[in-house]
């Protein structure tokens, strides 16, 4: 994708959408939505399933939107998991169906934002579902495959859950784009998440205990991102890795910008600031130190 113009649709009222605009919108939505992987509720809801290891429940929980798929297309969804992490899932639709999961996983969501007092007016509330509703209603989901699982979920009753599951189709919108520039960068599933580690992005034991990619592998992708000059022999990152991370997110950037469009630049800033209370929240209680307290994004 050229950088220096953007489509047609990525045009609004208010005149292209700004990259800048789109990358502050996208963290705002990555952060209010990164917490259902970290609190309490999520794993004590999966408890009552019988699942208790932590593994399984994560990838059922994502991809219970999807139905009952092989774990085959969880593995293509989400990308940089080794197949002997996704494989560790089966059994989940036997302990409960994709729908009980998808209800639970409401459940969780609107018992922790409502432990760490989440708090929202009402006309907040209203405002930020009237800027959500015409991005997750007009976006284009050809080779999204998570956001076009979410989009279908019917919304909750609870109307903070129901924001909640808004942004999560904004969030797993901009996973699944960043998914296609990692391809067309030639990274594979290991090397990219080697990159994002070595990148500081994401610790690295917590990378290699949730996406389990043994020695071997992990040593071969970082051979790979050492022979491109993105990393130096000591597995450390370069200046050339470092402009190449960049230049990846700014390339996804460019194609969510189309995501945005519908409320244009204005719409996406205000709508960053009305759910900042979310990830405050569970930013102040410390939700987010396993992950050193920066909500990815993607």
């Amino acid at each position: 994708m050229h950088l220096d113009t953007l489509p047609d649709d990525a045009r609004t009222g208010d005149g292209p959408m700004n990259l800048n605009t789109v990358r502050d919108v996208s963290r705002a939505v990555s952060a209010a939505h990164l917490f259902i992987y970290l609190v309490p509720e999520t794993a004590e809801e999966a408890a009552e399933f019988g699942v208790t290891d932590r593994g399984p429940a994560y990838l059922a929980f994502r991809s219970a939107a999807m139905g009952t798929v092989p774990w085959q297309v969880t593995l293509a969804a989400f990308y940089n998991f080794s197949p002997r992490a996704v494989r560790a899932m089966a059994g989940v639709w036997d302990a409960a169906t994709p729908a009980r999961w998808q209800a639970a996983r409401f459940l969780a969501a609107g018992r922790a934002m409502r432990r760490v007092n989440v708090h929202l007016i009402d006309d907040h509330l209203a405002e930020a579902r009237s800027l959500i509703d015409p991005v997750v209603a007009g976006a284009d989901y050809a080779g999204k495959m998570l956001a076009a699982a979410n989009a279908s979920v019917a919304l909750p009753f609870d109307p903070l859950v129901a924001l909640w599951q808004q942004i999560t189709v904004a969030r797993e919108w901009r996973g699944d784009a960043h998914l296609v520039v990692l391809a067309d960068n030639g990274l594979r599933p290991c090397d990219c998440l080697v990159l994002h580690t070595a990148t500081g992005r994401l610790p690295t034991a917590l990378a290699r205990a949730t996406r389990r990619w043994d020695d071997e592998e992990w040593s071969a992708a970082t051979a790979r991102l050492v022979a491109r000059g993105w990393l130096d022999s000591h597995g450390v990152v370069t200046d050339a890795g470092s402009a190449a991370r960049e230049r990846i997110e700014v390339e996804t950037d460019a194609h969510c910008a189309a995501l945005w469009a519908p409320i244009g630049n204005a719409g996406a800033r205000r709508f960053a600031s009305l759910i900042e209370p979310i990830a405050n929240a569970f930013a102040a209680v410390g939700t987010f130190q396993a992950v050193r307290g920066q909500p990815d994004l993607a």
